[in-house]
């Protein structure tokens, strides 16, 4: 007779949830505008986002909190201070920003497998 081998561990998958279409398109047009964005910003070393432009300030926003983009506001007199991500992600219209390139010294690159940078939403923690 020969040995049976018998575990009892038993694995539990987690069965991720088949996303909406429609969401899945969303979330790639979003990826599609931070890479712009950033691209813009590279190209040129910076770039003045108006007062009331919200959608691009929460994109810069969300750049900003992983090191790829600079926010400094614009005040009054032309003077720039700098923004801390906690400041940036509410993105306040009163001011105009200006987001340039980070300030070290080598580019940024970004995988290609970049999911994790810009969504957190479905991922495992």
């Amino acid at each position: 007779m020969g040995c049976v081998a018998v575990s009892n561990v038993v694995p539990f998958r987690r069965i991720a949830p088949a996303s909406a279409a429609g969401e899945r398109d969303a979330r790639n047009r979003r990826r599609s505008e931070q890479r712009a964005l950033m691209d813009a910003v590279y190209a040129t070393g910076s770039m003045i986002v108006a007062a009331e432009d919200r959608e691009i300030k929460l994109t810069a926003s969300r750049l900003q909190v992983y090191g790829f983009l600079t926010i400094e506001e614009v005040a009054e007199d032309g003077g720039m201070r700098r923004l801390r991500p906690s400041e940036a992600i509410r993105a306040r219209s009163e001011r105009p920003w200006r987001l340039s390139k980070p300030a070290f010294g080598g580019a940024v690159t970004i995988p290609s497998l970049d999911d994790f940078l810009f969504e957190s939403a479905g991922q495992p923690f």
